[in-house]
């Protein structure tokens, strides 16, 4: 189609040049009879709009519930939205129907020419869908986009054409991709009171942050209305993408699309109830790419997002995003990024959700419902009663972020222990299930052993210590590996290119694991001898957070038994070839990590494990902290 691009009131639009319009009387009024033929692209047939006075009704009364139209009942425009984009087998026009007597009378409308055989499968489909969903009209009219009916010529099976709503010239994948989409989408929401109480969140303006998460948990819950609305109905979408996505400035409703691919659960086998579940968690998949596009703006280059979704697909649990997506963003912490900021926030619940809607198995994927009474899309004037998951996710998250401020001072290492023995207690799996969710690559938190740094001393090697990570393989028999990466600085005085030498350090050992307890001795009168953080939960703030009636005697953990330790140094040129330099780098090494990295015949047991974070503790009972980075 030979097009030119303009911009009128922020709105482009594809401007249908006078040579492409088929062949009309004055002001639009009658198509001519002669065939005109619009060029859309060279795998299109040539197209043509005839004007039939006597429009035949579909086969069958299934479509007796829509509108038959005639071109004649159309004023086209001249120009296409560019959110109204359709696919290679079909043509787009945007019209109003001037037809007086009709009772869209004056309605700006959207013609979709439907060329090819599957293409005019999905315009069928949507207005059999409509027959389906019309029972609740108000929710379909607030959340699908609306079909008004269809022309279709009884000579030319080719000239099929769906007539549907037109909600803005913009698509969701359109609006993000806007410089200023955050100031125009709130305009276009016209957020007050009444958009407040849907989210639980009465306030206007702020932090940059806060207005984001705000717009994000209103379009997130309108669309997880809508597409509960279809699951309810026994439909699933199928085809939930930004580019299908509209958000209609009249009503200020998202709209899910047309529904031309819509699936019924119990079309093909009514007692198949996996191919329910499965629909389902496909569109739970689809709408948590969706929340992570609108929250991390970083995600709609397609170079970034197909690393995204190759991280998913190579089966990395979902639960590990915050460190794939820091390392993807060459960030160290969320600090300054406002994505990464708003899945912090609530203790992380933004990651738990995404987690959750992403989950690699289908059947642990978060239900429509549940997602529209989880933490993250709740505002602050709601009340949420958090489930036990979501307390030891928070638990984790906020240990995490307080070692990202590296400011080990006495009162955040107190607060850290604190946290550390508290998720201990909620420790979800017990030691039989732990070979099944050790395997992978964890990274070195913190520890809360001793802390040796380079501030206040004169090290005889200046090395800088990079990332620590722990590798557990072969489950049935676990070989731990650690893997500590460093930089050597030659020279007196520190340099201020930290390039250096590299060099890595590694000690691997098979473990054998087996099942024990950690005993809390007690005594006859007082608790002096319990964990501070166990003094403090048998206080009625903690009451019902804990499954615990009282405080416990012992805890089950999972019991690690050390074998042979192999150590392996590798150091780059030119220290490799200086036995002494060597020596002094892995003592400095070594002063620097955990004796337990280097040591690992230390760790005696594991206390917390789940899908994310771990707890291991040593022979002298410092713990640490591990978050899982990959499988």
């Amino acid at each position: 189609m030979e097009t030119c691009s303009s911009n009128s009131n922020n709105l482009p639009t594809t401007l249908i040049r006078p040579s492409c319009l088929p062949r009309t009387r004055t002001s639009f009024d009658l198509l001519c009879r002669q065939r005109s033929q619009i060029r859309c692209s060279k795998a299109l047939s040539p197209l043509e709009f005839q004007d039939y006075d006597d429009q035949v009704p579909l086969e069958g009364e299934e479509f007796s519930h829509v509108m038959k139209f005639k071109f004649s009942d159309f004023k086209i425009s001249d120009r296409v939205s560019i959110g109204l984009g359709g696919r290679g087998d079909e043509v787009v026009f945007e019209a109003i129907i001037k037809d007086s007597n009709s009772p869209l009378h004056n309605t700006r409308v959207v013609l979709r020419r439907l060329t090819s055989a599957q293409a005019q499968r999905r315009g069928k489909r949507a207005m059999q869908v409509l027959k389906k969903l019309s029972r609740r009209k108000l929710m379909y009219h607030s959340y699908s986009m609306q079909v008004h009916g269809y022309v279709c010529s009884p000579t030319d099976d080719r000239s099929f054409t769906l007539v549907h709503g037109y909600h803005g010239g913009f698509s969701l994948k359109h609006w993000l991709r806007q410089t200023d989409w955050l100031p125009t989408l709130e305009a276009t929401l016209a957020l007050d009171e009444e958009s407040g109480r849907r989210v639980g969140d009465d306030t206007v303006g702020g932090p940059a942050v806060s207005r984001h998460l705000r717009v994000t948990r209103i379009l997130m819950r309108d669309l997880l209305i809508g597409v509960n609305y279809l699951h309810s109905h026994g439909l699933a979408h199928t085809e939930l993408r930004l580019e299908n996505v509209h958000i209609s400035p009249v009503d200020r409703h998202i709209k899910v699309g047309i529904l031309g691919n819509a699936a019924d659960f119990f079309e093909e086998d009514p007692n198949n109830p996996d191919r329910q579940h499965m629909m389902i968690a496909f569109d739970m998949r689809c709408l948590g790419f969706i929340m992570v596009k609108m929250v991390l703006r970083e995600l709609m280059d397609p170079v970034i997002f197909t690393k995204f979704k190759a991280f998913l697909n190579k089966g990395n649990d979902p639960s590990c995003l915050r460190e794939f997506l820091l390392k993807t963003l060459n960030r160290n912490s969320s600090h300054g990024n406002v994505g990464l900021q708003m899945l912090d926030r609530n203790w992380g619940a933004g990651w738990h959700l995404l987690s959750l809607l992403l989950a690699a198995k289908p059947l642990d994927r978060i239900r429509c419902l549940d997602a529209l009474r989880h933490p993250f899309l709740c505002g602050p004037r709601w009340r949420v009663n958090p489930s036990m998951d979501i307390i030891r996710w928070s638990l984790g998250s906020t240990a995490v972020r307080i070692t990202e401020e590296y400011i080990y001072g006495h009162q955040q290492r107190i607060r850290l222990a604190h946290f550390l023995e508290l998720m201990e207690l909620l420790n979800p799996s017990k030691p039989k299930s732990w070979r099944g969710l050790l395997a992978g690559r964890w990274r070195l938190v913190y520890s809360t052993g001793r802390h040796i740094g380079l501030t206040t001393r004169q090290p005889p090697s200046r090395v800088l210590i990079g990332d620590v990570h722990l590798t557990i393989t072969e489950p049935s028999k676990p070989k731990f590996t650690s893997d500590i990466s460093f930089t050597v600085l030659t020279g007196k005085d520190w340099p201020h290119d930290k390039a250096g030498v590299a060099g890595k350090l590694q000690v691997a050992s098979h473990f054998r694991l087996t099942g024990g307890k950690r005993l809390y001795l007690k005594e006859e009168k007082g608790t002096e001898n319990l964990p501070s953080v166990i003094k403090k939960l048998s206080g009625s703030k903690w009451r019902k957070a804990l499954r615990h009636r009282e405080s416990p005697a012992s805890l089950a953990v999972a019991k690690l038994v050390s074998g042979d330790i192999d150590v392996t140094v590798a150091l780059n040129e030119p220290l490799s070839k200086d036995v002494d330099a060597a020596q002094a780098v892995v003592n400095e090494v070594r002063m620097q990590i955990p004796p337990e990295m280097f040591d690992l015949s230390k760790i005696v047991c594991g206390t917390y494990l789940d899908s994310r974070m771990m707890v291991l503790r040593s022979v002298n009972g410092s713990a640490l902290l591990f978050s899982r980075i990959g499988c």
